[in-house]
């Protein structure tokens, strides 16, 4: 696939995941933005599922806490608290173009026993068919140390290849990845990674914002477990999301395992 062409091309069915530094604290109100793009994408007949960090950011406020708690019990408290007000503003928003949010919880067993998964990739389809907007996170008031996703980008590329997406979005608060970390000056965006590209010379470095977990290693790691089973991936800006979802190439692209190869035995 060329650099010119439109990445998102074609595609029928699109996973979106967002971070809570996106849509949490200062950047609340970017709510609407992600939604604008959303619900444009499935007016044009578009499939799409939203993988949404936050619940633990959002509750946090609403009992005075600064930083992420360390204790097990209060982080799962506040992630019950959070992911009830997080999913209400995507609701309040989505009614705007007369959209209904189903909210889709998961762990780690779910995803990995066959009969939980196979219930879980139903209850999506058929959210699919009302079209309904699924909008997944880990669940954070049950899941323990031993048995999270770790970040959401890995959940959101095991939810892409669950549910047979054509393509994955990973948002970020920066435009892409870079070949040194983009905090230096000389750092270059990377365009195009085709399939199978050595990444191993880049100083690919995560990131941490205090109320998130992931960076641009996680994102590469999620976009490698998609395009081995010949999804396509887009790393872009946030703020960039409606006009990604429109046809326009921003960001990075990781170029799929080609058909042919993912055929073979």
């Amino acid at each position: 696939m060329s650099e010119q062409a439109n990445w998102l091309f074609g595609a029928k069915r699109i996973v979106v995941k967002i971070g809570s530094n996106s849509v949490t604290g200062d950047n609340e109100n970017k709510i609407d933005n992600l939604v604008d793009g959303l619900a444009t994408a499935m007016e044009q007949g578009v499939e799409v599922l939203l993988v949404s960090s936050g619940a633990i950011a959002t509750g946090m406020p609403l009992f005075d806490f600064e930083n992420k708690p360390t204790d097990l019990d209060t982080f799962q408290a506040l992630a019950a608290v959070g992911q009830f007000r997080l999913v209400s503003k995507y609701q309040k928003s989505l009614e705007r173009f007369g959209i209904i949010a189903g909210q889709v919880l998961l762990t780690v067993p779910d995803i990995e026993n066959q009969e939980s998964r196979e219930n879980a990739k139903k209850a999506l389809e058929r959210l699919f068919e009302l079209k309904a907007l699924p909008i997944v996170n880990e669940n954070d008031t049950v899941a323990t140390t031993e048995i999270r996703f770790g970040d959401n980008d890995h959940l959101a590329a095991m939810v892409s290849i669950l549910i047979d997406a054509d393509a994955l979005v990973l948002l970020s608060d920066v435009d892409g990845i870079y070949d040194t970390p983009p905090t230096n000056p000389q750092a270059k965006l990377i365009s195009v990674v085709p399939f199978d590209m050595d990444m191993s010379a880049l100083e690919i470095g995560g990131t941490n914002t205090g109320v998130g977990t992931g960076g641009a290693i996680t994102k590469v790691a999620a976009a490698r477990e998609c395009t081995e089973a010949g999804i396509r991936v887009i790393v872009t800006n946030a703020d960039k999301v409606a006009s990604v979802l429109s046809g326009n190439n921003f960001g990075t692209f990781f170029e799929p395992r080609p058909h042919s190869d993912s055929s073979r035995g």
